[in-house]
């Protein structure tokens, strides 16, 4: 069964730095977003009284870069998924437990259209 690997990164640098971790183990086709967690947006809407709780996307895009993003892959069922959280992790400086280190969670698809067999390429 294919797995979705998404990971949620505090910073656009850990950000780079996981994404080029994926590349170089044989990932593409990641999907990147950018995201705001509640804390955070909770913290800038104490620091500033103009900032909507459900701010439209327009606003955020014209605030300064305060968002995390989140990245995700579909992968299939033969793809070395323990390996692919292990070179996240160290990506992301060794573990996802220490503070400000990110999210990372794999959850099965059941169901997949389009998924190309990108994961059969050597890795580099």
């Amino acid at each position: 069964m294919p797995n979705m690997v998404v990971a949620v990164l505090p910073s656009l640098e850990k950000s780079q730095d996981v994404l080029s971790a994926w590349e170089a183990f044989g990932v593409t086709g990641v999907t990147i977003l950018e995201s705001i967690g509640l804390r955070k947006l909770r913290q800038l809407r104490a620091q500033r009284d103009d900032i909507p709780l459900f701010p439209s996307l327009r606003h955020l895009l014209e605030e300064e870069e305060y968002h995390q993003r989140t990245i995700f892959v579909v992968v299939d069922d033969a793809f070395d998924l323990e390996g692919l959280i292990r070179v996240t992790e160290k990506a992301v400086g060794g573990n996802f437990n220490a503070p400000d280190s990110g999210l990372l969670f794999v959850t099965p698809v059941t169901h997949v259209l389009g998924l190309r067999p990108h994961w059969t390429r050597e890795r580099r």
